[in-house]
């Protein structure tokens, strides 16, 4: 798989809003095309573009903001637009209604595409941000980003 790097690292404290911080589109794009195996950087678009809309809706509060500084512009502007969920959908529900915005899809491919976007994720906006994103999203969500799932033993 492979990673993304941004052109510098944002420190605590440091104002990551800086257009040299962010990531590339293009670079999120290589990454996703690579993760997903789409044969063309306009398929990795077209996911790329319906998992983040869909994604947007689902992040809120201080996450949502941290999350669209550390995005390149254009990603940034996908979360941005969204308007907040009423109901946080299940990881499985959230996979269901990202099928249903990708013409043909199917449960399986959907988690595919999911997966593709959401796995390039903790590469660009890093570990921290994404541990509180999970925090605050329903379980099962960990897998779509890539990330184990731990549960404490009973």
């Amino acid at each position: 798989m492979s990673t993304i790097t941004t052109t510098a690292a944002a420190g605590p404290g440091t104002a990551d809003t800086d257009a040299t911080r962010r990531p590339e589109w293009s670079r999120l794009l290589d990454a996703v095309q690579e993760s997903g195996q789409y044969t063309t950087t306009r398929e990795a678009e077209r996911i790329t573009r319906i998992v983040l809309s869909a994604l947007g809706g689902h992040v809120v509060g201080d996450e949502r903001v941290a999350l669209a500084r550390r995005l390149p512009e254009e990603a940034a502007r996908l979360i941005a637009s969204q308007i907040p969920v009423t109901r946080p959908l299940a990881a499985s529900e959230f996979v269901d209604t990202v099928a249903t915005r990708i013409e043909g899809a199917t449960p399986a491919t959907a988690r595919w595409d999911v997966s593709a976007v959401l796995s390039t994720l903790p590469a660009l906006v890093g570990d921290d941000l994404t541990a509180r994103l999970l925090r605050h999203l329903p379980p099962g969500y960990a897998l779509l980003f890539g990330k184990a799932e731990l549960t404490p033993a009973a």
